[in-house]
């Protein structure tokens, strides 16, 4: 029986099962009894009633097997071709083996399957039963499967066929399993859930639906903790942290996480980071506060899709990025750089949605640049566009203020101008009565300030009118260059007053003066000082010098100059004449100090040659006293040789030394001869010898 025998749908299918215990006699089939039975099957059911109905209309060998009787009594009647023995031959050779191949194919051919879409399945066998299941399993779908063990699981328990039935439905459970499995493995986890809870809960395999079930919620559950975790980190544009967990999803059991979620996770994880990457530069860019670099910082932004996990953080960052355009149009602003403002306030595009806020900063920002002019006219128009502003403007509070400190301002304009027609004319009068007009502006008026400074540059003028005569006349004095010229245009210039326009320049002048009258009065001390020094008496030229180093006056730093060079010049005296006194004593160490206090003398000293001298001198002697050492003790004429310093006669000589001590000491190894290396060792024995 095979599954070609059923149709592919019962409930489709309709018919009456043929009765397999039905039988043909051979004398219904042929005209004369049969020596065994053969099936009736579907395909040869018509050819019997063929048969019959030729049985019935009477066929040539029915009719003459019926008139064989009077033909044998009467034999010599008989046609002449009837007598013949070859024809009765080879009948008797065709007739048994027609029938007996006719026997043997009925008796080989299989019986017809069952309809089992058409079977009353109460009165259906148990064989019946298992033979219709196994054929709806053998389909492999759920509901074939399915409807397979609703066939068979409904036999009582002591039916002989129960152990076989046990292991068909163990095995079509595991079947619906593996193809929830498949739906699980192709992403369709209630799916999945749905097919394997169809299987019967009374049958023993439904103990693996709860254990596979949640082995599938346990899979799905951390890859899609995973796949949600590496989106956190994308958001966070933390590429590198993205990237190892979505690599993680590639060890998920489970084929559409590990093939398709995987795949769109990184297609995802890379969209983004070019995302993050425009996104990070737009950043850079806004943070350099240049207008230009804003702009392409907000076209960057700009260009970041809806579809991209970053498009919210980036359409958050475009406002940002025109407030801070809005933050440098309003810096050039309070430096009253109206013009530049209103450039970069224009520039802010409508995507910032600041549409409202760049509006008020224009309208503001227009009326100040008017009223910075400086005239009534100037301040009218401020004030005129400043009205403009709608009371619903967040704006209109400090429009107000700024038309009540304008219409304020226009006075203060008025009185600031005929102040400066008066102070224009130069005179003490004029600048007065200058002074007087500007001072009807209160400190607290927005002008205050502004005629404050005009008034203190009114009152330096006439102060300087004023003063200038005691300056010119203390100069004329002074020019004389002595004593009394000196005293008595100090006392001209100190006329001036603390606080006046001229006091600064007065105290300076004074200041010089007096240095005059100080070096005049001290001079000749100094001048003393120096000659006991030349004439070898520094002491006592030190204590001359020394009452006008410490006086603070004009001389008292040249004094303190002169004194310092001649201590110097002591010490120098002190030092060579010690040298020469350790050096008298000949031993290396004594040598080595005096060269020391040589050398400190200054190159100025005149004493520097024969310090000179002395160190070569000296030195000499040290490399004699080494290469003596040297004859029996070499490390202790290295020693003494190493003394000698740089830049002496016997320096380079006592370099030389050294250099051979040390080789005597520490001789190098002499190259050894190297054999001639052999590509391939020889060998020592010959061939046939």
């Amino acid at each position: 029986m095979t599954e070609r025998d059923i149709p592919d749908s019962w409930s489709r299918a309709s018919g009456r099962e043929p009765d397999q215990n039905k039988r043909l006699s051979r004398t219904e089939q042929f005209g004369e009894t049969q020596p065994f039975d053969a099936p009736a099957t579907g395909s040869n059911s018509k050819s019997v009633k063929r048969r019959k109905k030729n049985h019935k209309k009477g066929l040539p060998i029915n009719s003459n097997s019926k008139k064989t009787a009077p033909i044998s009594n009467n034999s010599d009647k008989w046609p002449r071709w009837m007598k013949s023995w070859t024809l009765w031959l080879v009948l008797l050779m065709l007739i048994p083996g027609s029938v007996g191949f006719l026997a043997m194919a009925m008796l080989f051919k299989l019986p017809a399957a069952p309809n089992c879409p058409s079977i009353f399945w109460p009165l259906a066998s148990a064989s019946v039963r298992l033979h219709c299941a196994q054929l709806a399993a053998s389909k492999q779908t759920v509901n074939d499967l399915l409807q397979a063990i609703a066939l068979v699981k409904q036999l009582p328990q002591n039916h002989p066929l129960h152990g076989e039935i046990d292991r068909f439905i163990e095995e079509w459970s595991r079947d619906i399993l593996k193809l929830a499995d498949e739906s699980f493995q192709t992403g369709n986890l209630e799916e999945a859930i749905a097919t394997a809870k169809k299987i019967p809960k009374d049958v023993a395999a439904y103990k693996l639906v709860d254990e596979q079930i949640g082995k599938w919620q346990l899979i799905w559950s951390k890859a899609e903790t995973t796949y949600n975790s590496a989106i956190a980190e994308v958001k966070e544009r933390r590429w590198q942290s993205a990237f190892m967990l979505s690599a993680k999803m590639l060890r998920v059991d489970n084929q559409y996480w590990a093939g398709t979620k995987y795949d769109q996770l990184n297609r995802l994880i890379a969209t983004a980071r070019e995302d993050g990457d425009k996104l990070g530069k737009a950043e850079s860019l806004a943070n350099s506060k240049v207008v230009d670099n804003l702009l392409e910082a907000i076209k960057l932004a700009e260009s970041i899709g809806q579809e991209s996990y970053l498009y919210q953080k980036a359409q958050q960052a475009i406002p940002a990025f025109g407030r801070k355009m809005l933050e440098l149009a309003q810096a050039k602003l309070d430096n009253k750089d109206a013009d530049e403002a209103l450039n970069i306030a224009r520039q802010i595009p409508e995507s910032t949605k600041l549409q409202g806020e760049t509006d008020d900063f224009i309208a503001i920002a227009d009326a100040k640049r008017s009223a910075w002019i400086g005239n009534v006219s100037g301040l009218q128009a401020a004030i005129a566009q400043a009205q403009q502003i709608s009371p619903s403007r967040p704006v209109y509070n400090e429009a107000q203020q700024l038309i009540a400190r304008w219409q304020l301002e226009i006075e203060d304009v008025a009185n600031i101008e005929k102040a400066r027609i008066l102070a224009s004319q130069g005179t003490v009068p004029n600048l007065t009565a200058a002074i007087a007009q500007i001072q009807l502006i209160p400190a607290s008026n927005p002008r205050g300030t502004e005629a404050r400074q005009e008034m203190d540059r009114w009152t330096a003028q006439i102060e300087t009118i004023e003063d200038q005569p005691y300056l010119d006349r203390a100069e004329q004095i002074a020019i004389f260059d002595d004593i009394n010229s000196l005293q008595a245009a100090i006392a001209q210039a100190s006329e001036i007053r603390r606080g006046r326009a001229l006091y600064p320049e007065a105290r300076k002048k004074i200041r010089t003066w007096v240095g005059k009258i100080q070096r005049i009065q001290d001079q000749p001390y100094l001048d003393q000082a120096q000659e006991l020094a030349q004439s070898g008496n520094l002491t006592a030229a030190i204590n001359a010098a020394q009452q006008i180093a410490s006086s603070g006056r004009a001389l008292s730093g040249d004094a303190q100059a002169a004194i310092n060079d001649w201590e110097g010049q002591i010490r120098t005296r002190e030092n060579w004449k010690k040298a020469q006194e350790v050096g008298a004593a000949g031993t290396p160490e004594a040598l080595v100090e005096a060269i020391r206090l040589a050398d400190s003398v200054s190159n100025n000293s005149i004493l520097r040659m024969d310090a000179n001298q002395a160190i070569d001198q000296w030195s000499q002697q040290l490399l004699e006293i080494a290469r003596s050492q040297g004859q029996s003790d070499i490390a202790r004429g290295i020693d003494i040789a190493k003394s000698i310093p740089r830049g002496s006669a016997a320096y380079s000589a006592a370099q030389e030394q050294i250099k051979a001590w040390q080789d005597f000491l520490n001789p190098q190894p002499k190259p050894q001869p190297q054999s001639e290396s052999l590509p391939f060792p020889q060998s020592t024995t010959t061939n046939g010898q």
